[in-house]
């Protein structure tokens, strides 16, 4: 988590090092919450998650908007939707389902 803060801070972590942590993040926390759950419904609801969080930044409601302008709210809900933040939370995700896969099962 805080790797995933620092790359808004920092220069030399790239941004998207953030959102594939993001997921991670959201993948384990599933897993946490729904430890008896087929592994794959919890990835596939993990980016689905995700994904609605990064679509919702597409709405600009007022309520919304001054959530989003606080620190807690910015990084739990992010400011601007990016096409590509979809792609770092597929692929944040998938690697979680694999480290947790491969650890499970060795």
């Amino acid at each position: 988590m805080l790797i995933g803060i620092l790359s808004r801070k920092i220069d030399f972590i790239p941004l998207f090092i953030g959102d594939i942590l993001y997921s991670v993040l959201i993948y384990f926390g599933f897993c946490f919450l729904f430890p008896t759950k087929n592994r794959i419904l919890v990835l596939l609801f993990s980016i689905l998650f995700c994904f609605t969080i990064e679509i919702s930044q597409l709405i600009q409601w007022n309520w919304l908007y001054k959530i989003r302008s606080t620190t807690l709210g910015h990084y739990i809900l992010g400011k601007g939707f990016l096409w590509t933040d979809l792609l770092c939370y597929s692929i944040g995700t998938i690697i979680a389902y694999i480290i947790e896969y491969k650890t499970y099962i060795n």
